[in-house]
């Protein structure tokens, strides 16, 4: 990018700048000798062409929409569209939780993104001794098609696009949206959306498992399958880096571990037959937004090109849109704060800002009260408009990948590519991402990063305002929480006992028997059995029961 002879004399300007600034370091001890980012990568004072000068444009950058995607996956990006603006809810019951999502829609979100209740995440119904006292809880009950025909009331399938927040039941869940579309009017070939679906992150960092590895692959591949040939719009799996980050990751980690799972779930296609030209298409990812402004900003431009590269050259692909990361952000929640819950405001604010200038295609913004309780009407207003202030205010969205360029965000974009990419070697060594789980390696790098920066706030040497450093006595007595009504444990079941005495039992036991027989046949795709039982309203429990039956559970290795 600049001659050799200019790249010489920039060096030995920016040696003599280092030489003064260490002058005044020895004159001010007190001054922060060591700047780093989140990841452990070493921050200069300041960055020059020098830091870059092995960047090709068309190798390294390209042109936005084009290979390898570093500067995003759409040519005019935000000039054309901006992103979805998809904020995630679902709590207390289907009714309250269809009220939620009106408003959202009515306040101009773009998206909706289903938060499921926990018993629902682990395939069990209401009126399950394990679902007790968590029913309704940190989202939304659905134990039969009855209540996604109350979640979706009045919001038309075929004019909103839907993301739902589970893994192990995925097939169960993607089956009711289907079923609710036909019973709309909509086919399903009209339907988008996304289903996680990304069951590995679940045995790293997650939890909500059930299968065990070999049985939950066959289920995400056989979603792979039915859904290029019935359902071509939807997305089929969101591979998940968020909550790798929740955990307690580094950028760099998330970017690694998110992308290894992702080359796991390509393989696994690929052994089944499947053309990853054809559901390369429909592979999405989910990454947090943190507070290292810069280097989250360098995290998606790498993971981008990180991931183009992975498909081109490792799996042979020739299909551009497949080599594509598209992927959904969702600022930090471990990030907010209780104390002075008002400041996450402003940490979301930045954080989203990072997603939209990293390159994101879809986005939540947590609420400020998220640490404290599910968040209330208000607050999830201020995170929506949080949103529509960056996009129709800021002036970011003028032009593609504004920060391309600056020789810190390229340095940091390759220095972050650097790191993930030694991970993922470790990791093909290993065996796999499935071997590497199973040893407990990703578990081990994840609660030692974790482990780090909690003795960084514990010391002071990472500031967490209002946490440990500029405290104030609060009184959060008349603060205003969403609290969710015990008896709705009690109302669900009752609607679900309701369902089961309505519907026809004996097309259920049929539909059950089905699901076992080809559980039995890895020949056979389950998702069209499936489908035929939660038809008759067969319900989640019922046909996850089946299922663990042949399939058996998964238990945790303890890591030590």
């Amino acid at each position: 990018m600049f001659k050799e002879e200019k790249l010489e004399r920039i060096e030995k300007e920016k040696q003599a700048f280092e030489a003064r600034m260490e002058k005044s370091r020895q004159k001010r001890p007190e001054q922060r000798a060591v700047f780093a980012t989140g990841s452990g990568i070493p921050v200069k004072t300041v960055y020059a062409p020098d830091d870059i000068k092995d960047l090709e444009y068309l190798d390294d950058l390209g042109m936005p929409g084009s290979f390898p995607f570093t500067r995003g996956v759409q040519p005019n990006m935000y000039r054309g569209r901006f992103w979805t603006m998809r904020q995630y809810a679902g709590f207390s019951t289907a009714e309250d939780s269809n009220a939620r999502y009106r408003y959202l829609l009515s306040q101009g979100s773009t998206g909706l993104s289903v938060a499921f209740d926990l018993p629902t995440q682990i395939g069990y119904d209401s009126d399950h001794s394990m679902a007790q006292g968590e029913v309704g809880k940190v989202g939304v009950p659905v134990d039969t098609l009855a209540d996604m025909e109350i979640l979706f009331d009045q919001i038309p399938l075929d004019q909103v696009t839907t993301s739902m927040t589970i893994n192990a039941p995925a097939s169960v869940l993607l089956a009711m949206y289907i079923a609710l579309g036909e019973k709309q009017g909509v086919s399903a070939d009209k339907l988008g959306g996304t289903i996680q679906n990304d069951i590995l992150k679940e045995y790293i960092a997650r939890g909500t498992y059930i299968f065990p590895p070999k049985p939950s692959m066959r289920l995400i591949t056989d979603i792979f399958d039915f859904c290029s040939n019935h359902v071509p719009k939807w997305n089929t799996i969101s591979i998940s880096g968020y909550h790798i980050r929740e955990a307690g990751s580094t950028a760099a980690q998330e970017i690694a571990f998110t992308l290894a799972d992702g080359i796991a779930y390509v393989d696994a296609a690929i052994k089944k037959g499947q053309d990853p030209n054809v559901f390369g298409e429909r592979l999405s990812f989910f990454f947090n937004a943190h507070n290292d402004f810069l280097e989250e900003v360098a995290k998606f431009r790498a993971a981008r090109r990180i991931w183009a590269k992975i498909m081109k050259e490792r799996f042979g692909l020739t299909n551009d849109k497949a080599m594509m990361l598209r992927f959904h952000t969702q600022t930090g929640g471990s990030t907010l704060t209780a104390q002075q819950p008002e400041n996450n405001i402003i940490r979301v604010a930045f954080q989203a800002l990072a997603a939209v200038l990293g390159g994101t295609q879809s986005l939540h913004t947590n609420s400020m009260d998220e640490a404290l309780a599910l968040p209330t009407e208000k607050s999830v207003g201020i995170a929506l408009k949080t949103q529509q202030i960056i996009a129709y205010e800021s002036g970011v969205c003028n032009t593609v990948d504004p920060l391309a360029g600056s020789y810190y965000i390229e340095a940091l974009t390759k220095a972050l590519e650097t790191q993930a990419l030694e991970y993922i070697e470790k990791i093909d060594e290993m065996g796999g991402m499935l071997v590497a789980i199973e040893k407990g390696y990703v578990q081990q790098q994840i609660q030692d990063a974790a482990y780090a920066y909690q003795r960084a706030v514990e010391s002071g040497d990472a500031v967490v305002v209002g946490v440990n450093k500029f405290q104030i006595k609060e009184d959060n007595s008349g603060r205003e929480l969403l609290r969710v009504d015990p008896s709705v444990g009690v109302r669900q079941v009752a609607k679900l006992n309701a369902v089961k005495a309505g519907r026809d039992n004996l097309k259920v036991k049929a539909a059950l028997e089905d699901i076992r027989k080809a559980a039995r046949d890895e020949s056979m795709n389950l998702m069209p059995l499936i489908l035929e039982a939660v038809r008759c309203y067969a319900s989640e429990g019922e046909i996850c029961g089946v299922l663990r039956e042949e399939f058996g559970e998964y238990r945790e290795n303890i890591v030590l």
